[in-house]
């Protein structure tokens, strides 16, 4: 399988891509974003398999992420949500792929993709959320009550340093280890290319801290209000949602994209949490190949359903 790399011009900055497959195959070719705000591309490779459906697979690392390039230091007015809507059209400029493409996004990354697809883009043929929220007041909402359900004494360890400013100290490191555990990659120790990831935040943390905050329960960033949800009935592609039955991105943080996204259908993994192409791969890469073969007329017509196919 052919795997080409590249930077795209962004300003006066530059978007590391990865391209895995033939973008001339004829075949609807998927753009995987990522998640954080603040990750890499990293942990979501797996989805480069699909190029062995002969679908190419694009990856990039968001700006200020990864191998593109980074502002340390650059504050909440450069890191909006419209910042990385103009690097993804101008990356689809770049590969010239803007007239026919899918995207896939996962959690950070799904907000993004939503984002993107209200919008109503002339070139956008499908679109997949996966583990993500449609309102994070819903999803702090949701961590809290998870949080709830941490042993005590690693509860009382996270609000000690958060009530402190400490949250920098490698005990509450720990603590959020127990959640991350839990909800986030149930795999443990996680895979090499989830911790590449984690490891590049703790590298460079500009973006997660500025957007998200010190941790996935501690949201004191500029995203700590932000939901798409009355804008939802705007998206006007085939949207595959995906999630995990442990993820934090809980039941309650989904709903909304598949009670409100006129056509829609909903995967629940059982054995995941926020990382089913990681913690179930080959089901949940099916998943996925099965729902773009059908948009693209290449598989069997299934029924559409906002009730959810659990596998």
């Amino acid at each position: 399988m052919s795997v080409r790399e590249g930077r795209a011009p962004f300003g006066a900055h530059e978007t590391w891509y990865r391209v895995t497959g033939d973008l001339g195959s004829g075949r609807t070719p998927l753009v995987v974003l990522h998640g954080g705000p603040g990750c890499t591309h990293d942990y979501v490779l797996s989805f480069a398999d699909l190029a062995e459906t002969g679908r190419a697979v694009i990856h990039y690392d968001q700006i200020g992420n990864g191998r593109s390039t980074h502002l340390r230091g650059a504050g909440p007015e450069v890191w909006t949500v419209d910042l990385f809507l103009s690097e993804l059209d101008n990356l689809l400029r770049h590969l010239g792929v803007q007239d026919r493409y899918a995207v896939l996004g996962q959690s950070w990354g799904g907000m993004l993709a939503a984002e993107h697809a209200v919008r109503r883009p002339g070139g956008l043929r499908s679109l997949v959320i996966a583990d993500s929220p449609a309102s994070m007041v819903t999803w702090v909402a949701e961590a809290n009550r998870l949080r709830e359900m941490l042993p005590p004494e690693v509860q009382a360890t996270l609000l000690r340093h958060e009530r402190a400013g400490t949250t920098d100290d490698p005990e509450y490191t720990k603590a959020v280890e127990v959640f991350n555990g839990r909800h986030v990659c149930r795999v443990v120790p996680n895979p090499p290319e989830v911790q590449r990831t984690f490891d590049a935040i703790a590298e460079d943390p500009t973006v997660y801290h500025t957007m998200n905050g010190p941790s996935e329960f501690h949201v004191i960033g500029t995203l700590k209000t932000w939901t798409i949800e009355d804008r939802l009935d705007r998206i006007a592609v085939p949207t595959l949602l995906i999630s995990g039955r442990h993820d934090e991105a809980t039941d309650a943080c989904v709903r909304p994209y598949a009670d409100r996204i006129p056509d829609v259908r909903w995967t629940i993994f059982e054995e995941s949490s926020h990382m089913p192409h990681v913690e179930e791969k080959d089901a949940c890469l099916a998943a996925v190949a099965a729902f773009l073969d059908e948009v693209d007329g290449d598989g069997a017509t299934t029924t559409r359903t906002t009730e959810g196919i659990h596998q």
